[in-house]
């Protein structure tokens, strides 16, 4: 019994099985970083493409399409790098933050909640006091907060309305919060060149401009029409009226941009009741079990 067991172990081909494991866990995790961008559509395109082709060349013994397809695809790997290295460049972000998350904890006396923090956005607007935040996420904004003034300030009403106010040295360029509060301000984002936002003002374009380039959740405030508006992975959303749906969505994605942290407390008592959850559905479970082969 145990030779043959030894001699099954030794036929399965485990080196096989292990390639096609990283290989299946690669390539899904490349498409679900790429999912919902440019580089994502294009790459699935030619993934589908390509093995569409490749299969019909096996099959019919295409000799000439699978010798294109050889020659043909390093060229198509170098042009797709070219012509997609902002969201390659953003996705090899995305991985390294969640390789190497900065463990380094920042000052989170003060915190702003998000309810605060969108009272404090719309009251901006109600002021048409033009103002752009950037929520930091993942991808550290260290980089482009070191091009403005360091603040880390606890975030409030009248502190917003000062640094936006004009003609006051903080109020053009783009604030950064962290942790709840705000780190910098006064803060230079890239300019995006999508030719939908060629009439947009330069604040609609930085603010996608570093949603292309970070997974930073951005808002902006228009100084013309004291609109709201937020960008997230390209492409931004306009709220035009300050009604309670708009406040209510604009609300969402603040909160899920800088969700509230618990205490160790809460995180014992949060796991406490998951276990007395469990436990109960068991206990339920056990007792539906008994009643059943009582009636039997």
């Amino acid at each position: 019994m145990i030779d043959t067991l030894v001699n099954f172990l030794d036929a399965i081909p485990f080196n096989a099985i292990a390639q096609i494991a990283v290989l299946y866990f690669a390539v899904y995790g490349v498409l679900r970083a790429g999912r919902g961008t440019r580089f994502g559509q294009a790459l699935m395109g030619f993934g589908v493409l390509f093995g569409l082709l490749a299969v019909l060349s096996h099959i019919f013994d295409f000799d000439v399409i699978s010798r294109l397809l050889q020659a043909l695809l390093g060229y198509v790997v170098i042009s797709t790098v070219v012509v997609f290295h902002p969201e390659i460049r953003r996705f090899l972000a995305s991985f390294g933050a969640m390789l190497f998350r900065d463990r380094d904890q920042a000052n989170t006396q003060g915190q702003v909640t998000p309810e605060q923090f969108t009272r404090a956005i719309f009251k901006l607007s109600e002021k048409r006091l033009g103002a752009l935040f950037a929520f930091e996420r993942g991808i550290s904004l260290k980089g482009y907060e070191e091009s403005g003034v360091v603040l880390d300030a606890i975030i409030s009403e009248p502190l917003l309305v000062s640094i936006f106010t004009e003609p006051l040295p903080l109020h053009d360029g783009g604030a950064v919060v962290r942790h709840g509060r705000l780190a910098s301000a006064h803060c230079l984002f890239p300019i995006s060149n999508q030719e939908s936002l060629s009439v947009s003002g330069m604040r609609h374009r930085a603010a996608v401009g570093l949603s292309e380039e970070t997974d930073a959740l951005v808002v902006v405030v228009s100084e013309e029409t004291g609109r709201v508006s937020i960008a997230h992975n390209g492409k931004i959303i306009r709220y035009p009226d300050a009604d309670d749906a708009s406040r209510a969505a604009v609300l969402r994605w603040i909160s899920k941009a800088m969700p509230r942290r618990k205490s160790t407390l809460e995180k014992i008592a949060d796991s406490a009741r998951k276990i007395v959850h469990k436990m109960r559905r068991r206990g339920n479970a056990a007792d539906k079990t008994e009643s059943g082969e009582a009636e039997q």
